[in-house]
């Protein structure tokens, strides 16, 4: 039977759907919490209505990667729900919101300290790592996609929105044109072929904009 409270609020699955936290172009994401313990969680809502299949094809490949995936530097995946018109990605929820966010918030001039910095990094390389011993690469890291557990110095950093992501044996290459400009590696600028390898650039370019040692439309790629 439902509680007062499930019959006043949206209920998908198990999860109390609360505030809206985020949305993007095909997408709402909602701060929810367990019907029955209260876990908190954010859940992802899909319009199929509003997707293509390529975008469904990420989807379904996004929820097999978070699956196959458990570690403190990933955003954690619980489960999927479906109807007949949306799709909802139940996953871990992250009260700090995302770097982006942080480095305004609390940055000077738009940097963080060299300390804070450094410790975002270091799990932003831990989390690379799993990736790259997966033969998995991401494709659109930038700061909006790293995400913080807590909204101190202290953080979990966990690398999140895997959309875009695939898998690539070792050897093999990848020629898809795809990810956020400004924080795309000169290959797939360029329409080149490219490898995991690009994640480090890619990691080298969310560096130097934590820092704000440079400017990233300060690169020429020629």
């Amino acid at each position: 039977m439902a509680t007062a409270e499930e019959g006043r609020a949206r209920v998908v699955g198990d999860y109390i759907l609360g505030p809206r936290i985020g949305s993007g172009s095909f997408a709402v994401v909602w701060r929810a919490r367990h019907r029955l313990h209260g876990h908190e969680v954010a859940v992802k809502e899909i319009d199929k209505k509003q997707v293509d299949s390529k975008v469904r094809d990420g989807l379904l490949k996004e929820i097999a990667i978070l699956r196959h995936i458990s570690h403190p530097n990933i955003v954690r995946f619980y489960e999927a729900v479906q109807t007949e018109d949306k799709i909802f990605l139940v996953l871990e929820y992250c009260a700090g919101g995302d770097v982006a966010g942080y480095i305004k918030r609390y940055g000077s001039y738009g940097r963080v300290s060299e300390g804070v910095a450094r410790h975002f990094m270091r799990q932003l390389a831990e989390g690379l790592k799993v990736l790259r011993e997966n033969n998995l690469i991401h494709r659109d890291l930038k700061p909006q996609n790293l995400l913080l557990s807590t909204s101190d110095e202290t953080a979990v950093l966990k690398i999140g929105d895997f959309g875009f992501a695939r898998y690539l044996m070792p050897q093999g290459l990848a020629d898809t044109l795809c990810g956020s400009p400004l924080y795309m590696a000169p290959e797939i600028i360029q329409d080149r072929k490219y490898d995991a390898k690009i994640s480090l650039i890619d990691f080298f370019f969310i560096y130097i904009n934590s820092e704000d040692l440079l400017s990233r439309n300060s690169f020429s790629f020629s």
